[in-house]
């Protein structure tokens, strides 16, 4: 196990890593702008699309609907990389070392970004049309993902409060610059002893808003992807990039977790570092 002053560097560059996603850059603005000019070619079509996200991300927060994700392969990567330990159950990931965490969450994300480079390309292929359904498919890949990275570091996506924690994550990927702040100030929930991560449901604000954000989040990234044929190569990079940076989202969010624990664990009391996160 790692000793305080390594989870406390650790957690450093967490931190360091979270003021730099609070940047927003023009493009960003501007990037809805492909996706208002979809509405407005194919307005029954896209809102269909987006009726059936709504559906699917709330069975997912409910249930899991068909995007819960099977742990057992997640458990083997790990107990590879520990022998001497026996990995049974998602408990059993709680006393991992971080770096073996982080070793098969790197692999996963490599594997997840390789299979979203295939996936961009098959529906980059028919231009605007073929687009509309890659936002679902993406998805899905986006829930699986956040899913086995949930488990890697212990937690468990049976759980609801878990699955909540999950769409955040993936709606953080996907916010602008005050978005990623509110979040960040909303997961605060899920650290320390006085956490109710309970009451991140009534913080959702209903599914809808993580939808439309999470489709406004392709807008210049897939405006190229528009063009049929060369929209192949556009779809396998934008996807590639996207589902690395919803991966990085949620190594970098679970990792934190994960320390803050271990700290907790480590000391009878709980006290704040000069940024106000309980430890």
């Amino acid at each position: 196990m790692e000793t305080k002053e390594q989870l406390l560097a650790r957690l450093k560059e967490i931190e360091e890593w979270e003021d730099d996603q609070k940047g927003l850059f023009f493009w960003e603005k501007i990037g809805r702008i492909p996706f208002k000019i979809l509405d407005k070619l194919t307005p029954a079509f896209i809102q269909k699309k987006i009726g059936v996200l709504l559906d699917e991300l709330g069975s997912f927060i409910q249930g899991g609907g068909k995007y819960l994700t099977q742990k057992n392969g997640m458990l083997k990567k790990v107990q590879q990389l520990v022998p001497d330990k026996t990995i049974e159950t998602i408990g059993d990931l709680k006393t991992v070392p971080l770096n073996v965490m982080n070793i098969v969450s790197g692999d996963l994300k490599t594997n997840r970004g390789n299979v979203a480079t295939v996936q961009g390309a098959t529906t980059g292929f028919g231009g605007v049309f073929t687009l509309a359904v890659d936002i679902p498919v993406i998805l899905g890949l986006s829930l699986k993902t956040l899913q086995e990275i949930a488990v890697i570091y212990g937690y468990d996506p049976d759980e609801k409060e878990e699955r909540i924690f999950i769409v955040k994550c993936l709606q953080f990927a996907s916010a602008d610059v005050v978005g990623k702040e509110a979040i960040l100030n909303e997961l605060s929930g899920y650290y320390g002893r006085s956490a109710k991560p309970a009451d991140m449901l009534s913080k959702l604000q209903g599914w809808r808003e993580v939808v439309y954000t999470y489709r406004d989040h392709f807008g210049l990234k897939k405006l190229l992807q528009m063009v049929p044929v060369a929209g192949m190569l556009f779809g396998a990079y934008t996807n590639r990039s996207m589902i690395k940076d919803i991966a990085e989202a949620g190594i970098m969010l679970y990792q934190k977790r994960r320390i803050l624990e271990r700290l907790e664990t480590e000391s009878p009391f709980v006290i704040e570092n000069e940024k106000g996160t309980h430890i």
